[in-house]
């Protein structure tokens, strides 16, 4: 009698086994359908090699994740509590919330560019909470029928895939199902190798394209984004991230009546004791959380020209006067020199000042000729350049005196890339570019970003984050660079690099 009982729990085991599996290879058909959506989000491969990755990479890893769900989920309920009529159901409601989640995450991607999960946490419910503000009942009523539709479809394929167990094991279907899903993960895992070695970006940058697939890194960032060439690591894409000339001759700036009163932005070297008390004494507040990077060629290049340093002979920009100089009306903006020490650099530059209304001017001694700048009603002291040689871009004790201004950067932090925007537009200017800093009177959210040359620099409030060209980080305090236990920030640093998209 014992011997019989447990005949047929294994009889019923076994079946349940053999359903499940059926039931799999179905949802891996809707799955793969789901999946299909992430890949409209990215940009298609430009080479045979890298559309062979992405049909293998689809197909074997959208077959990874259903089998891994059904081996954490269905297959222990078969072997716990082996009642088929339970199962199914329950089956069919796990495979809906699987799905459920599984088409969340291709919107969540398709909106941020990065899958759900604990480090998007706070970035995943902003947006989620976006669409309940906005359309709450087109929200409810969308959730609810899809999920619907998918739970009577499961309890369909759950019904068919059970009463027809031996018509489809005799089909012969399963056998070449298993060698092309098992054989698409293994080919695809041995071209990722090949990749790997053979620096292919078109196949490297799918890394975390499908959800649980690569673990994020900053080589396959780096590669995404198109920052490094994975040939050479030398020659960067200048083009797509504007590296010469952020306003080229094709674009233009519109100049309106000035928005704002007079206004100069002050650069000196890095501010000793006395001058900073000097300009605590002329009614100047302290903005602590300013970063500058500590090579002047660099400094120069962020702050006149909107550019990152890329490369080592970036210096040669300097020779010439920005183009978005040059079509500024004379009477409206100034850039000026009085600093001798970087009249090498900046040859194009006047070294004599004369007063109007928008001026950027360097100097490293304002105290001594203060009487030309204190009629300005708005002034902005920053120095150019820090002495930190352990990191390329830190925190500097920047001056200002220009409520407005003050009342934005205590809430976020500012670089050289952004004074320039900011200016124009105080000046009533505008450009059909985008640059790459902030107007910091209406920052963007996203997280600041600055390359320079071998490493990528990602600052939001108090984290920065570095990403080398090898493939390692770190991350530290921005405030204090003090260094931090933190993982990869991959939200962070995908939002910090959508300031290079179009």
């Amino acid at each position: 009698m014992v011997l019989e009982q447990n005949l047929s729990l294994v009889k019923k085991v076994n079946r349940l086994l053999n359903w499940g599996h059926w039931f799999s290879l179905f949802n891996i058909l809707i799955a793969l359908l789901v999946t299909a959506m992430f890949w409209w989000s990215e940009p298609l491969p430009q080479s045979l090699i890298g559309w062979s990755y992405l049909i293998l990479n689809w197909l074997g890893h959208t077959a990874f994740i259903c089998f891994m769900f059904f081996i954490l989920t269905i297959f222990p309920l078969s072997l716990i509590f082996p009642y088929q009529r339970h199962i199914r159901g329950l089956a069919a409601g796990l495979a809906t919330l699987g799905l459920v989640v599984l088409i969340f995450d291709a919107y969540v991607y398709s909106q941020l560019g990065y899958h759900i999960g604990s480090a998007s946490y706070d970035q995943t419910i902003d947006l989620l909470r976006q669409q309940v503000v906005t359309n709450l009942r087109n929200f409810i009523l969308i959730v609810t029928l899809v999920a619907a539709l998918l739970f009577a479809l499961e309890l369909v394929i759950s019904n068919f895939c059970w009463k027809k167990i031996t018509r489809l094991s005799q089909s012969g279907v399963g056998k070449p199902a298993l060698v092309i899903f098992f054989g698409s993960f293994m080919l695809s895992h041995l071209l990722h190798i090949y990749a790997d070695a053979r620096l292919q970006w078109d196949i490297t940058r799918q890394d975390n394209v499908l959800p649980f697939s690569y673990p994020a890194t900053a080589k396959s960032l780096l590669a995404r984004y198109q920052l490094v060439d994975l040939t050479k690591r030398a020659q960067r894409q200048a083009d797509k991230l504007s590296l010469h000339n952020p306003l080229p001759a094709s674009s233009t700036l519109r100049c309106d009546l000035p928005l704002h009163p007079t206004t100069l932005l002050l650069v000196t070297d890095t501010l000793n004791e006395s001058q900073q008390q000097f300009l605590r004494a002329q009614r100047l507040r302290i903005h602590d959380q300013h970063f500058a990077p500590n090579n002047v060629t660099e400094a120069l290049l962020n702050l006149l020209y909107g550019q990152f340093m890329a490369e080592q002979n970036n210096g040669q920009t300097l020779q010439q006067a920005p183009g978005w100089l040059t079509q500024l009306p004379e009477e409206r903006f100034s850039v000026v020199n009085r600093n001798p020490a970087l009249s090498n650099s900046l040859p194009w530059t006047p070294i004599v000042f004369e007063q109007k209304p928008y001026a950027i001017v360097f100097d490293g001694n304002p105290e001594l000729r203060w009487e030309d700048y204190q009629e300005y009603q708005q002034i902005v002291v920053v120095p150019l350049h820090s002495n930190n040689t352990k990191f390329q871009l830190a925190p500097q004790q920047a001056f200002v005196r220009w409520p407005e201004l003050l009342t934005q950067v205590k809430q976020h932090n500012s670089q050289q890339l952004d004074w320039l925007p900011t200016l124009l537009y105080a000046a009533g200017c505008q450009s059909d570019n985008r640059w790459l800093g902030d107007n910091l009177l209406a920052p963007s959210l996203l997280p600041k970003l600055n390359i320079s040359q071998q490493d990528i620099i990602s600052i939001r409030k108090d984290k920065m984050m570095i990403l080398r060209q090898d493939g390692s980080y770190g991350v530290w305090s921005a405030g204090t660079l003090v260094p931090l236990n933190d993982r990869l920030d991959v939200p962070m640093l995908t939002d910090a690099l959508k300031r290079l998209e179009d």
